[in-house]
């Protein structure tokens, strides 16, 4: 654990808050709960529309006629490199809290997202290459990397009793971002408008989030980076297993957030008005079930709703399976949406298991009280960044797997059947690792430092 910083807040310019104990209760109540909640909203704001600027791609390639000159496959292929290094770029990013500040680098992050705005304000127009339209779709990837850290920031605000809800909120604010910059272009491409009104729109509401991250936010002098908690979090193991099942749930819903409307179009020869009639309620709905799943995992266990979610993950697949089959666009579409509200259920339920399980290990070694919740928090605080790299890689492998099943067999169903599979080992692995109870209850006396977050894990 690193000592608080006692250098003078002024010397370093920028809001910084030099002691901050949330786990304290009389603490909390008197003043950290109200500094926290400041600066979940105003996270909450940047981040939402670095998920707008990440996913902008999404709606503008519904725009992009025959004179674009561009097939489904390079399509498919535009918004998978924005995915990429939207993941790619949450790894700095969540050190980037620790270097910069909470505060300090929410405001660098927000205005980043104008690079890709404005490249993209620059060369939206017919006759413009494949490679210049892929060039600025994976710098709207910048977007990505600002849910990492906010997810790190946030993180270290709230106390572990509130993490739940506190990051389902930050994130599922965050994720609605997807929803929005979708229902913005309905109402673009409703109005005639062209793609160019799109990015018009978003570039005063970026200023407007990095000047009100400037006013408005904080920065916590004890949270810095630790490079022995980043290497420890990489060769934990758990950090690897929730990075997989966070494939399944946050890769799930970035993948579909990118590629409904191309499949719709695609498929089902949907219009880009007709498709981006539906388009959003996906991704909306996803977002704001994300803080349920959350408060649902703080209640009930992360890993048992994280297990029953992959089941009804794995059943709604299966029904689009049989509606891709047989062409049925109302079954398709309904069954699309029931997945999509179910990857922010999971979301949020994933997430939530983070902190429990690191929390869970610290107990195992003998720590107590604050001790121990400081060690959750730096092992929960430095995997979190990687966690949701590698969960967002997810979001390609979709996009990849509908382009494949396209050039193939003309349609999504071959991408689905693969996505039911994987469903069903992260079923497994749930189960196996989280859920499981070994076969005979190791006597108290006898219990090893292993084996105790074994028996406790099921309440993550």
């Amino acid at each position: 654990m690193t000592a608080p910083s006692t250098a003078p807040a002024a010397s370093r310019g920028g809001r910084w808050i030099d002691h901050w104990d949330p786990e304290d209760e009389t603490f909390w109540n008197e003043k950290g709960e109200k500094i926290a909640r400041r600066n979940l909203f105003f996270s909450v704001l940047s981040e939402h529309i670095g998920f707008s600027i990440w996913t902008l791609w999404s709606v503008m390639v519904l725009f992009m006629g025959p004179e674009y000159g561009l097939t489904p496959a390079d399509k498919f292929t535009i918004v998978s490199m924005a995915t990429l290094v939207g993941a790619v770029v949450r790894v700095p990013y969540t050190f980037a809290v620790a270097i910069f500040g909470g505060r300090n680098w929410t405001i660098i992050s927000a205005t980043m997202l104008l690079l890709p705005t404005i490249a993209a304000f620059t060369v939206m127009e017919p006759g413009t290459s494949f490679t210049t339209f892929l060039l600025c779709a994976m710098l709207a990837g910048v977007g990505g990397g600002n849910f990492a850290s906010s997810m790190t920031n946030i993180n270290a605000f709230f106390p572990l009793r509130k993490k739940g809800w506190a990051l389902g909120l930050n994130a599922g604010g965050g994720n609605i971002g997807v929803p929005v910059v979708q229902l913005v272009g309905l109402a673009v491409i409703g109005a005639s408008g062209g793609p160019r009104v799109l990015l018009g729109i978003y570039i005063p509401l970026i200023v407007v989030a990095a000047v009100l991250a400037a006013v408005y936010m904080d920065n916590i002098s004890s949270v810095k980076n630790d490079t022995g908690a980043a290497k420890d979090a990489v060769k934990e193991g758990h950090t690897w297993i929730m990075s997989f099942l966070y494939i399944g749930t946050f890769g799930s819903f970035i993948g579909y957030s990118f590629a409904f409307g191309l499949v719709l179009q695609t498929q089902f020869g949907r219009t880009p008005l007709q498709a981006a009639y539906v388009t959003f309620i996906g991704p909306l709905l996803g977002s704001l079930i994300r803080p349920v799943g959350g408060a649902l995992a703080d209640k009930y266990g992360g890993a048992k709703i994280t297990l029953w979610n992959y089941v009804a993950m794995a059943a709604a697949t299966s029904v689009i399976i049989v509606a891709s089959m047989r062409e049925s666009l109302p079954l398709f579409t309904t069954a699309f949406i029931i997945l999509f509200v179910l990857t922010g259920l999971g979301n949020g339920s994933t997430f939530k298991m983070i902190p429990g399980i690191f929390h869970t290990k610290a107990l195992a070694k003998g720590l107590t009280g604050e001790e121990a919740a400081a060690y959750g928090r730096r092992l929960s605080g430095a995997s979190m960044g990687l966690i949701g790299a590698v969960g967002a890689l997810g979001g390609l492998g979709i996009n990849l797997a509908f382009r494949q099943s396209f050039l193939s067999v003309g349609s999504g169903t071959g991408a689905f059947v693969a996505f039911l599979a994987f469903y069903g080992v992260c079923f497994l692995v749930t189960w196996a690792v989280y859920l499981r109870r070994p076969a005979a209850q190791p006597d108290a006396s006898t219990a090893t430092s292993e084996a105790k977050p074994q028996l406790s894990y099921a309440e993550v």
